[in-house]
């Protein structure tokens, strides 16, 4: 499986990507899921993928080969948006060719991206692309993509993230989001491949491939487990007495009553034929004297 997430900032972009691919327990292998790619000081793009390795690969293939579609490669489009749009169209060509035969096995046409970069004259852009070659892009108020094994990672970037924060203080946070993740689920690993861009640069000068012996992951990976369990400890217990109010667990909601609770109904007990018979015995009548 995959995990990969790009962060768009007023300052620039995160990407960070694991290199674990598996097609069961005892195929796992290790392939790049980050591509870039660099014009001169013209422009400077990243790509990282999820979904069929074989889908992806021939998709990253077409782009680096600068193949024209309608006309157009990540090396001519005039802007950010028009290389998304040869992204897709480069997606949609792979379908064209593979789609028929991937249905035969009974395979889905399975592929997702996050693209990002900057080309000279506009700001930095994230766009996250669909297997259909259509896309999305991010903005101030959804500033970063994930794809893959994304909800292990998503808690801590909701927690932290906005467009505004620093991209030091962003890189961490995309790095304990992929702690979780690895923490969670063997399907993503080691090594890392991490990239900070800087606004305006329009170069790779912050590149990382990095695994479990980098000092600064390492220290995340210790720091991050110490100091969730630090906080876990320093949360109150329930009260259910109410004697601590601030831990007051039992206190009713408001909208709403408590769960009812069933109990099994009363049975009478089922009578015998003996007893049936005696219940129905008559009564025997007493004849009343005469009187003299």
């Amino acid at each position: 499986m995959t995990y990969c997430v790009g962060l768009c900032l007023k300052d620039g972009l995160v990407f960070l990507s694991d290199t674990r691919t598996n097609a069961g327990v005892d195929q796992i292998g290790t392939f790049r899921k980050m591509t870039l790619f660099q014009k001169d000081r013209d422009r400077f793009f990243v790509l990282m993928s999820a979904g069929n390795l074989a889908i992806t690969q021939s998709v990253k293939e077409i782009l680096l080969q600068g193949q024209l579609i309608n006309g157009k490669n990540l090396w001519t489009a005039k802007n950010s948006y028009e290389a998304a749009v040869v992204v897709g169209d480069a997606i949609k060509q792979v379908y064209e060719r593979d789609h028929e035969a991937l249905t035969k096995a009974g395979l889905d046409f399975n592929c997702n991206m996050i693209f990002g970069g900057q080309v000279k004259g506009e700001k930095p852009r994230l766009f996250n692309i669909y297997s259909a070659g259509n896309f999305i892009e991010a903005t101030p108020e959804t500033c970063y993509f994930q794809i893959g094994e994304s909800k292990y990672g998503k808690p801590i970037l909701d927690r932290v993230l906005n467009f505004s924060t620093p991209l030091n203080l962003a890189t961490k946070c995309a790095l304990i989001s992929m702690d979780s993740t690895l923490k969670s689920n063997i399907s993503v690993g080691t090594p890392l491949d991490m990239l900070v861009y800087e606004k305006d640069s329009l170069q790779a000068s912050k590149l990382v491939t990095m695994d479990e012996e980098n000092p600064y992951f390492a220290m995340i990976h210790r720091l991050w487990g110490e100091k969730l369990r630090e906080a876990f400890n320093s949360i109150a217990e329930p009260s259910w007495s109410g004697a601590n109010k601030s831990a007051a667990i039992s206190i009713p909601a408001k909208k709403m009553g408590g769960v009812p609770i069933n109990r099994a109904p009363k049975v009478k007990p089922k009578t015998t034929t003996r007893n049936a018979t005696k219940a129905r015995k008559p009564i025997k009548k007493t004849a009343a004297k005469k009187k003299a």
